[in-house]
This record gives structure tokens, C-alpha cells and sequence, in this order.
């Protein structure tokens, strides 16, 4: 397994409150790396307004994390070591049109 994490900040935040354009950015991602889901994305409303979007996939999960109120995207991988997780991320910085502030790659399991 391994675990990937990025941080993008200067996001708009009526797409941080995008749950359809958020779930289908995480699709796309998911696809791009060659993951297989499980289900549809599982969408949950925080209380300050962000959201917290999971998909469940075969072996691990992508998550995305919103904090609109700082333009702040937060996405979470822990996929298959057979899987490059990286290409996940790189869909999410081409379609946001912004760089990752911070992105970290480990080895799990």
C-alpha cells in the first residue's frame, strides 16, 4: 500500500462547495490512476460549510477535504503499491488549474 496526500490552496471556494464538479473530479482521478471504486462517491456536509467526498475502491480510498472559507482542497490516497496514486493527483492539479502547496508520498503496510 501506499499513502499520497497534496494540499492546493487558492481554490475557489464555490467549487469547494461543488459537490457533483467535486465527485466527478475524484472519478476522474481515481480513473486516470487505474483504481477500481466500489461504490459511488460518499458525500458528507460539514458544519462550516466544506465537504468531505470518500470513494471506497477494491484495496484503500481517495478522499477530498474542502475548506472553502480558505480556498483550501486537501486530497487523501491510499491505494495499491501496484498503482501510482501520483497520476490521481496530477488530474486534480490540472483540472483545478493550481499547484499542490504540499504533496507527500509513503510507503504503507
Amino acid at each position: 500500500m501506499t499513502h499520497d496526500a497534496a494540499d492546493f490552496r487558492g481554490v475557489p471556494a464555490s467549487l469547494l462547495r461543488d459537490q457533483a464538479s467535486l465527485s466527478g473530479l475524484l472519478i476522474a482521478a481515481a480513473g486516470a490512476a487505474g483504481l477500481t471504486t466500489v461504490e459511488p462517491p460518499i458525500v458528507r456536509l460539514l458544519p462550516r460549510g466544506g465537504l468531505v467526498i470518500l470513494l471506497l475502491l477494491d484495496l484503500g480510498h481517495v478522499a477530498l477535504h474542502t475548506v472553502p472559507d480558505e480556498g483550501v482542497l486537501a486530497v487523501d490516497l491510499l491505494v495499491s503499491a501496484v498503482k501510482d496514486a501520483r497520476k490521481a493527483i496530477e488530474v486534480v492539479t490540472r483540472r483545478l488549474g493550481v499547484r499542490a502547496t504540499r504533496a507527500t508520498h509513503s510507503d504503507r503496510g
